[in-house]
């Protein structure tokens, strides 16, 4: 391992280029524990250094506990690389239950959502992570979603959160690049950009990385961007970012990312089966269209 190798594994502990990973599903809608982990591992071979499951991308909502707890066993002892699990709910109780069970099926890392629908106070969304944090014995990402959640966090809030035990790193989904510097300065946090499109301008900010829906078909550009900017080629990494900005567009435009994840994926001949379950619906013929036309945009397929 090189210098610059081990310098990135302790700046990014979690993975530095890390797929939201989608839930293989069987034609009937059960869980395809085995394509996940030959997914898992299709998508380390490609460049992943980290992955995220159980989240919006992992059609978390509509799984239940059993099959998320089965789904972090399957792909945990498919690959050696950091598992993060998607462990958030806007029930207290249920978040804290999910957070045992998932990093007890071995979890290296809970990823928890901001409390979404019920818009707690700013102290309600402390208290809640305060009782997630006495149950956890895993390092927490928290995720900042306002598009999702409906909860604006103050900086205030943020600074009360990283001082409770195991609060590590954040995924920010925010899209307030002005207000990067000034949390990661007030909280000492490890950040990480929660947009493809932003992945770039995090990483000037002081960002270490990505957890992307792009890259489950683009992982080896997105690292390539990344090492580009280490090594000071600002204008390699520039050219990368605008090379995949069709990618960006075409997987994450439409707000249907866990669907249109699934259709890059057909496309790229990795999933046999697109099914998901409701209230979402497959990839139709014009989705894989629009994501065939992005990755060949990208130059990730020939044209």
């Amino acid at each position: 391992m090189s210098e610059l190798q081990t310098h990135l594994l302790d700046k990014a502990p979690f993975g530095r280029v890390v797929p939201a990973m989608v839930t293989p599903m069987n034609h009937d809608g059960s869980v395809d524990f085995e394509a996940a982990g030959n997914l898992a591992r299709r998508l380390v071979a490609d460049g992943a250094d980290g992955l995220l499951v159980n989240g919006t991308t992992g059609e978390s909502p509509a799984t239940h506990m059993e099959e998320k707890v089965d789904l972090v066993r399957a792909v945990k002892d498919s690959v050696d690389v950091p598992v993060i699990s998607g462990a958030g709910s806007n029930d207290t109780a249920h978040t804290v239950r999910m957070a045992e069970m998932t990093q007890e099926a071995g979890a290296d890392a809970l990823l928890v959502v901001m409390p979404y629908y019920s818009r707690p106070s700013q102290d309600g969304v402390v208290a809640h992570f305060r009782s997630v944090c006495q149950s956890a014995d895993r390092p927490i990402m928290l995720y900042d979603v306002p598009g999702r959640t409906g909860l604006h966090v103050t900086v205030d809030t943020y600074r009360r959160l990283a001082e409770l035990p195991h609060v590590e790193a954040v995924k920010d989904a925010t899209g307030d690049l002005a207000a990067v510097p000034i949390k990661r300065k007030e909280t000492g946090l490890i950040w990480y950009s929660g947009d493809d499109g932003l992945y770039l301008p995090f990483l000037a900010l002081g960002a270490v990385g990505v957890i992307s829906v792009m890259a489950h078909v683009a992982s080896r550009p997105m690292q390539d961007l990344a090492t580009r900017f280490d090594q000071g080629d600002l204008k390699g990494a520039q050219r990368l970012s605008t090379a995949l900005a069709p990618l960006v567009q075409a997987l994450n435009g439409q707000g249907q990312q866990a669907v249109m994840a699934k259709a890059a994926l057909k496309v790229a001949g990795v999933l046999d089966s697109t099914t998901m379950r409701l209230p979402n619906l497959g990839p139709g013929k014009d989705q894989l269209i629009q994501a065939e036309k992005g990755m060949k945009a990208a130059g990730l397929m020939r044209s």
